[in-house]
């Protein structure tokens, strides 16, 4: 059977896994993310796929990463927080070290394929995938494939214009990552309880609005109104069958609902919007990556088929 080693690089870890050409993970470790020295960088990640050819028939190297992935030529653009990944060919250095396929994408795409594989997104062709973290990021799914854009900014969701005011000859505006995401919702409740953003963040949010705080319970409602806007315009823009959203929080229990007592207010506001948007959230979290740089992998090298759904 063939195996493949599959990696997820991220500023802090790097995880990795061995998985079968089904998304079964059959083994999972990381270890502390190498910043600013590259030969220590590809010698830890070596030494992971070393280990695992003693083990197990593999077949190729799967890469998830922050930046921009030129997936042809096998270089990372752009920046991170890893600023030694950015420059060197990986295809050519970890297969000329190994004599593996190497394969790597964006580290949001490989979790928007990830979903469309195995998980909110399953028997889907059109997707949108939304992260909301400290800023907002995400990927477009066409026809089963990452639609990346001319300039390799397919997804960057978070730059879309939503608050502009023109003003005694000035103009302002607001990303939705500076509406919508959870730094965002951070500087608001801040803002409305008049303290330091130091002194909170998105889980002390959530508690001061449940124990009754109006201030906390205001920057809420303001921050699910402004991620609904985004939702709806990417709905009408694209038309996808679903949008999913991941990041943390996401894994709030009424977190689908709060956003679609939002919609509603939208649709009802905009009487010739007649399509409600279908929104779910990431089904594998952090592992989305790691099934989706497998993904990616099969789907360039034509090794795609039916699978059943992987078992952790």
């Amino acid at each position: 059977m063939r195996h493949y080693i599959v990696f997820d690089i991220g500023g802090t870890y790097i995880k990795h896994v061995v998985m079968n050409g089904q998304g079964n993970f059959l083994e999972k470790g990381k270890y502390p993310s190498e910043r600013h020295d590259f030969a220590k960088f590809r010698d830890d990640l070596l030494a992971v796929v070393r280990q695992a050819q003693k083990r197990y028939n593999i077949a190729g190297i799967a890469i998830s990463s922050a930046g921009s992935v030129d997936s042809d030529i096998g270089v990372i653009g752009g920046s991170s927080a890893l600023p030694c990944i950015h420059g060197p060919n990986f295809k050519e250095v970890f297969g000329g070290a190994t004599g593996l396929p190497v394969e790597l994408e964006n580290d949001a795409n490989c979790a928007a394929l990830g979903e469309l594989w195995k998980g909110a997104g399953r028997h889907c062709r059109d997707i949108a995938f939304v992260i909301v973290g400290t800023g907002i990021g995400g990927a477009i799914v066409k026809d089963g494939r990452i639609h990346k854009g001319a300039h390799l900014h397919g997804g960057e969701f978070g730059y879309m214009l939503m608050d502009v005011r023109y003003e005694n000859g000035r103009i302002e505006c607001k990303t939705w990552s500076e509406l919508a995401a959870t730094s965002a919702l951070i500087r608001m409740a801040a803002e409305e309880k008049g303290m330091p953003e130091r002194e909170l963040d998105g889980e002390k949010v959530f508690a001061l609005a449940e124990s009754g705080d109006e201030a906390a319970q205001k920057a809420i409602d303001r921050f699910y109104f402004s991620l609904a806007q985004g939702i709806f315009n990417l709905q009408y823009a694209y038309d996808p069958e679903k949008i999913i959203v991941g990041g943390g929080i996401s894994s709030r229990p009424d977190f689908v609902d709060e956003i679609n007592k939002r919609l509603s207010v939208f649709l009802s506001l905009v009487p010739i919007a007649k399509i409600r948007p279908v929104v779910e959230t990431c089904q594998f979290k952090n592992d989305a990556n790691l099934l989706g740089a497998l993904y990616h992998y099969l789907q360039r090298h034509g090794e795609l088929g039916e699978a059943s759904g992987p078992s952790h």
